[in-house]
């Protein structure tokens, strides 16, 4: 197969999007925690719904992911947006 068609798994797997927000360092660092959040959250849905994981469990498994994000835009302080 031709390198030019060959596809990055990692890059497309684990998309990463530029951040166009109002840029300081913890913005940055919370939309790379944000991504990262919506990925996983992607991945428990879907063994979810395939019968891998139980709904209790996948509670569970967002539940924490999203106490760690809550803890991520705490700590690093980030500024309400008060244009929107």
């Amino acid at each position: 197969m031709n390198n030019h068609y060959q596809v990055d798994k990692q890059s497309f797997l684990y998309q990463k999007y530029q951040y166009s927000g109002k840029f300081t360092p913890n913005n940055l660092v919370f939309n790379a925690n944000l991504q990262e959040f919506s990925q996983r959250i992607d991945y428990i849905c879907n063994l979810q719904t395939a019968g891998k994981l139980s709904a209790d469990e996948s509670y569970k498994q967002i539940e924490a992911l999203w106490e760690r994000l809550k803890y991520s835009y705490q700590t690093l302080n980030i500024e309400k947006d008060t244009n929107l």
